[in-house]
């Protein structure tokens, strides 16, 4: 693909431009272009690149090409200027339909937004009316893309629903926008933030402003009738059209774990490689010190079953670390499993760089859209979590994915997340998806019927950390150095911490806990947010004790803020929000932890938040084993009191105590009996923690009262608590 940035209201926007394009120089290497108010420069190569040295302007656009559709240098400049980061695949059928003369799809794209501007007199608009058309047009495209238009004053970002093409922003020195975050920060720019995919930006130069324009998103409903066998065969014909219309004119790779989805998407290119042109060789690897990685054994199982080219890329525990040098910076985060995922990637593509390869497939997205990971297990709306994984998949996935791909000069294209098969495929019954046995179970009837052999077809998930083994030499690595955690360990190499946050803090072993995982994995955890709710019946907040979460706060050394509210359905969510963008103000945060296992309802609504204030949200312990939680919690240290109980086998003796392990035995023995939450997630019990591994002094009670209701409801009413240094 390409790399695209801008860099505008900024008075050393050129020099910034070229910057941004030398530090994503592997994005393309095919040719760069930039452009000012008046001037457009175009060249192979960025030593070509005729500039005037007088120029000072303080917009500029800039490109990087990587061709795979037609030679055609970029920017491309009609009545407006656009530089994309595209690969449109139905571009020639949308000129046919507009009667357009287009030398490629970017080329198209421009053409087809000013002929819907221009021809229909719509130029006269509002930024409003501009963003309309443009996310109309967007609508008809197959494809990926992430792209700028630049038209008289305002400057238009998008980038596909999906978020496959990476697109960051700053404000914090004008405006400037660029394909890797890193290509911002190289120039100093602050507070960058990643385009939401179901956002579009117009940024108005004169004034200064930003304006957002809402797109749709996909729907779960209505749900598809029919049996299984009918609903399989409308999604295997989808998802052969995704595969078919991603296959370019030149050898090409796919990125193959031999497992389900990797499998699938080589045997449909097995069967369409019996026309003419179609070439491609799989991709494996993994560790060459260890027993032989499963994704390996199962890789060369499955080309010699199938008849397919396969070339394995074993290293060694040393050359990991020479990778890791690479991949740590390029990723931009010491997640342990992102790197590991991204180490397996990077060690595939560099094999298939080798053999001259520019495009390679991904099976990548089928575990979100078709329930495939062990926590869908727990789910209560397997629909509902299958959209929430693909909402957000461009936070988890798409960037890692797409800067160790292209740093490879390796364009990467994901069949599973074509936006045609992902409407469709959400709209699958649950019950087609998964059971109590199985998971992925309607892909799994279609890779029967493909001929893949059982043990592929009903094969458990296995990341691609631990498949490759990957994550193993992570670990030994890092206890060679003498670290002691695997992150500790990464952060030698990008020792910057992954993103801002703030902790929705309700005093709670959940919140408290999901804080700690996270400052685990090197995020910054800038401040705490407590709303105090007046109604005890809160549907969102945590109540009993709240007013002690500011004594949690001291012994944690964190800033607290905190919000009241009256605690009203609904209206409680604008409190929480004020609150968030006090946080947001206040200390920079770019995103929020949430506690929440299994409620949609506090979920979404703090997601819908976050994304209306351009934060990403994270929930941890979503769907994570509630006994073995519970039993973690003891493990790393924490300490905490039930503070209320209201359920049929627990009583006032539960309240007040710290809980231990045999207090956990009896939990689990009642879920067994009676089905009680062991979490308490069901509102069976509330807590209060007193101590934890991120907890600089402990919480000493040393008055409460305890309040009975009636046989197993009570609460606690914490009157006088202290901090005393810990042991």
């Amino acid at each position: 693909m390409c790399s695209i940035t801008g860099f505008f209201n900024n008075g050393n926007a050129m020099e910034h431009t070229l910057q941004a394009l030398e530090i994503t120089k592997n994005r393309g290497l095919d040719g760069i272009g930039v452009c000012t108010e008046s001037e457009l420069y175009r060249a192979e190569n960025i030593n070509s690149l005729e500039l005037d040295s007088s120029i000072s302007e303080k917009n500029v656009l800039g490109h990087r090409l990587h061709s795979m559709v037609n030679f055609v240098l970029q920017p491309i400049v009609y009545n407006g200027k656009i530089v994309a980061n595209c690969e449109i695949y139905n571009w020639k059928e949308l000129a046919e339909k507009y009667s357009l003369e287009a030398e490629n799809d970017t080329d198209l794209l421009i053409k087809l937004i000013e002929k819907q501007l221009f021809d229909a007199d719509n130029n006269s608009g509002s930024t409003s009316d501009i963003m309309q058309t443009i996310d109309g047009i967007l609508r008809e495209v197959i494809g990926v893309y992430a792209l700028a238009y630049w038209l008289d004053g305002n400057v238009y970002l998008a980038r596909d629903i999906v978020g496959l093409k990476p697109l960051w922003y700053s404000l914090s020195d004008g405006f400037a926008f660029a394909s890797e975050k890193k290509a911002l920060a190289i120039s100093g720019y602050a507070d960058i933030k990643e385009l939401n995919p179901r956002e579009m930006f117009a940024y108005n130069i004169k004034t200064g402003s930003l304006e957002k324009y809402n797109r749709e998103f996909f729907s779960i409903t209505p749900l598809h009738e029919g049996s299984i066998t009918e609903v399989e065969e409308q999604m295997r014909k989808l998802l052969e059209n995704a595969v078919s219309i991603r296959m370019p004119d030149e050898k090409f790779g796919i990125l193959f774990s031999g497992g389900l989805d990797s499998t699938i998407i080589a045997c449909m290119c097995k069967m369409m490689g019996k026309k003419p042109g179609i070439d491609f060789t799989c991709y494996t690897a993994g560790l060459s010190e260890v027993q032989l990685p499963p994704d390996v054994e199962y890789s060369r199982m499955m080309a010699e079953e199938l008849g397919l080219d396969l070339k394995v890329k074993s290293i060694g525990l040393d050359e990991v670390e020479t990778y890791l040098k690479d991949v740590v910076p390029l990723v931009e985060d010491t997640n342990v499993p992102k790197v590991g995922v991204a180490l397996t990637m990077y060690a595939a593509c560099v094999a298939a760089k080798e053999d001259g390869i520019r495009v390679m497939f991904s099976g990548s997205g089928a575990d979100e859209v078709f329930a495939g990971y062990d926590r869908h297990k727990r789910s209560t709306d397997i629909s509902r979590d299958c959209y929430a994984d693909v909402l957000k998949i461009y936070e988890k996935n798409t960037y890692r994915d797409d800067v160790v791909s292209m740093n490879n000069n390796i364009e990467l294209r994901v069949p599973y997340l074509d936006k045609r098969f992902v409407d469709y495929s959400l709209k699958i019954p649950p019950e087609y998806k998964i059971n109590d046995e199985q998971n992925k179970l309607i892909l799994r009837l279609l890779a029967d019927e493909l001929g893949i052999p059982a043990q592929v077809s009903q094969r458990k998930k296995q990341a691609a950390q631990y498949g490759s083994r990957f994550d193993k030499a992570i670990g030994k690595l890092a206890k060679k150095a003498g670290c002691k955690t695997k992150t500790d360990y990464l952060k030698q190499f990008y020792d910057q911490p992954n993103l801002k946050l703030g902790v929705l803090f309700s005093s709670g072993k959940d919140s408290n806990y999901a804080m700690h995982i996270m400052q685990q994995q090197n995020y910054s955890i800038e401040c705490l947010i407590t709303i105090k709710s007046q109604n005890l019946d809160s549907y969102m907040f945590h109540t009993p004790n709240i007013d002690l979460a500011r004594l949690q706060a001291e012994a944690m050394g964190m800033p607290l803020i905190e919000e009241l509210t009256m605690g009203e359905k609904e209206k409680e969510i604008d409190d929480m929000k004020n609150a968030i963008i006090r946080a947001k103000n206040e200390y920079g945060i770019e995103g929020i932890v949430t506690g929440a296992l299994y409620s949609n309802y506090q979920r979404e609504r703090i997601e819908k938040v976050c994304d209306e204030l351009g934060l990403k949200a994270f929930s941890p312990l979503w769907h994570i084993d509630q006994e073995k939680e519970m039993y973690q919690l003891l493990d790393i240290g924490f300490e905490f009191i039930f503070s209320s109980v209201a359920a049929y086998g627990l009583d006032k003796s539960w309240v007040g105590r710290i809980i231990g392990e045999k207090d956990i035995e009896k939990l689990v023995k009642l879920n067994e009996k009676i089905g009680l939450n062991v979490a308490g997630e069901g509102g069976e019990f509330e807590s209060f923690v007193t101590d934890g591994p991120m907890y600089h002094k402990k919480i000493e009670i040393r008055e409460m009262e305890v309040i009975e209701r009636d046989e197993y409801t009570a609460k606690v009413v914490i009157t006088n608590a202290v901090l005393v240094d810990k042991e």
